[in-house]
């Protein structure tokens, strides 16, 4: 789901949830980094520092299957299911 201010969005949760709601794609990628990762949020720069918007939204909104780009030594995978993987 993309806004009027091109934020990116990423549905979180299991499809079991009974509440989901859009969070931006750049809190679950900086998030997923901190977590598997020796990053903290801090030493993240702006997510477009990194990823073309427009191709991360492709992607998110199903238009393309996977993403895969790096942010500072790590490599960034996200897919059209939400999923976020960090190499």
């Amino acid at each position: 789901m993309d806004s009027d201010d091109s934020t990116v969005y990423m549905i979180r949760g299991d499809a079991g949830d009974e509440w989901v709601s859009p969070t931006p794609a750049e809190d679950v990628i900086v998030e997923s980094l901190a977590e598997r990762s020796d990053l903290t949020a801090a030493e993240i720069d702006d997510l477009g520092s990194y990823v073309d918007a427009d191709e991360l939204a492709a992607v998110v909104n199903g238009s393309g299957e996977t993403i895969t780009f790096a942010v500072e030594g790590y490599d960034v995978t996200v897919t059209s299911d939400g999923d976020v993987a960090v190499e």
